[in-house]
């Protein structure tokens, strides 16, 4: 039985509306709350309903004879590396494995109290840790709508998208050493910016800060140096996806990203989820995208469908808030270049990617306002401010406030799931609250404060 099949149940108690089905299973790494040892004591884990089953434990001392492919070697790291290099075909028989010992029928772990007690942990009993010791970070640009929509408002209409725009999925080197686990602060980014009619630069705060709706993969065994992954082999080596938060400082990165693109307004802090979800657990949910004109090179032709229907949320709350307020909602489906595109295009100059590596998609825009993925195109570059419902407490009588961009305080989360007819599959959230700048005006002489 195919471990996405709409059938399956598990022994462990999952709500019907549970985004952690058996069908999903996705890997995550974690220590026990109350654990104060750090990650090197990071257990790696997949959740299941309300509970996360401790693989890093399950096989010390050896797995159930009923899952045989569990070895201790791939989970005892703390992290999903050894895994995501072991490749496709054990990626496979782990999952098959772990779905068998979770399946309603399977006395293994069922019946055994012990081991049970052991193994399933309560999801509140654990501290979310990096899935991954991510080696390398890239972040993409792929999305058709919000190249548009950004070029739109820096160079018009007429010239929104760069001529390379439709031929190459462009991208940069992130920094994969700010990406942080859902949950961690993100302190609010100084820089030099150059405001409007002004001669010289200033240092100081961003005033811009900007969300980024994304979504992550991470590679696999990768390549050797030299040799490229072809377009049609590329998803051997995607192991999984998750949510990703690309905050961006606007400002900064206007005065600064001509000629060679961002730095100090991206490098800052990426947030990732804590789940990532497999390719396997998705493919009941893979779809085409957009078409793409003009027909890409051969390297990059790509004729199988491989976008996923992936609704996508992004919620607001202010500190005198007491609940979010959705202000986009998105889908992955709109990206024009897929992941296998994205790879592909990555290692056509023989560029090697290695286990863990991450890539991001760059903003999802919809089609329609609603959906555009980043502050900047909904509020149009300030110029359509976001109305937040009032109420601290819930009391009456508060005073609307209006978002153009992110202030000190706000909690910004974005949310994911592939909805089927008979289970959803959820990446769980990844949230991020912005803490004020550090005073550095010592720095420069050119410190200017907002």
């Amino acid at each position: 039985m195919k471990t996405t099949d709409p059938s399956l149940q598990s022994f462990v108690d999952v709500a019907a509306d549970s985004p952690f089905p058996i069908q999903n299973l996705p890997y995550g790494a974690f220590t026990p709350a109350g654990d104060d040892s750090g990650d090197e004591a990071a257990h790696v884990g997949v959740r299941i309903g309300d509970h996360v089953l401790d693989l890093t434990v399950l096989t010390t001392g050896g797995a159930p004879a009923q899952a045989p492919s569990l070895r201790p070697e791939l989970f005892r790291d703390g992290t999903l590396n050894a895994l995501l290099a072991a490749g496709r075909p054990t990626w496979t028989a782990v999952r098959q494995d772990i779905s068998q010992l979770l399946r309603h029928d399977e006395p293994a772990l069922r019946d055994d109290d012990a081991l049970r007690a052991r193994v399933l942990v309560p999801v509140t009993d654990t501290i979310a840790r990096l899935p991954v010791d991510i080696g390398d970070y890239t972040d993409f640009y792929s999305s058709k709508e919000h190249a548009t929509n950004v070029g739109t408002m820096f160079r018009g209409k007429d010239n929104a998208l760069m001529p390379n725009w439709s031929e190459l999925p462009v991208a940069y080197h992130g920094r994969a050493s700010s990406i942080v686990i859902d949950g961690t602060p993100v302190r609010r980014p100084s820089g030099q910016m150059l405001p409007e009619g002004a001669e010289r630069p200033v240092f100081g705060p961003c005033r811009l800060l900007d969300i980024e709706l994304e979504v992550g993969f991470f590679t696999g065994p990768g390549n050797a140096l030299g040799r490229p992954i072809p377009v049609h082999e590329a998803h051997e080596h995607i192991f999984g996806l998750c949510l990703v938060n690309d905050w961006s400082a606007r400002d900064i990165q206007k005065w600064e990203y001509q000629p060679l693109g961002p730095f100090n307004a991206k490098n800052f802090c990426t947030s990732i989820s804590p789940w990532i979800v497999t390719l396997d657990a998705l493919e009941p949910f893979r779809c085409a995208g957009p078409e793409q004109n003009p027909r890409p090179l051969p390297y990059l032709r790509d004729d199988e469908p491989w976008s996923f229907d992936i609704d996508l949320e992004v919620s607001l709350r202010s500190a005198d808030m007491t609940e979010s307020q959705a202000i986009c909602r998105s889908n992955f489906k709109h990206l024009y270049w897929n992941i296998r595109q994205q790879l592909a295009h990555h290692t056509i100059t023989g560029c090697n990617v290695r286990p863990g590596d991450m890539m991001a998609s760059g903003t999802i825009s919809a089609p329609d306002p609603e959906g555009y993925g980043s502050l900047l195109e909904l509020t149009w570059r300030g110029t359509k401010p976001i109305t937040l419902r009032s109420g601290k407490d819930g009391k009456d009588g508060q005073e609307d406030q209006q978002r153009s961009f992110l202030a000190d305080g706000d909690t910004v989360t974005i949310t994911g799931w592939a909805q089927g007819g008979a289970y959803r599959i959820g990446f769980g959230e990844v949230r991020g609250t912005i803490e004020p700048a550090l005073a550095l005006e010592n720095v420069t002489d050119h410190a200017e404060q907002p």
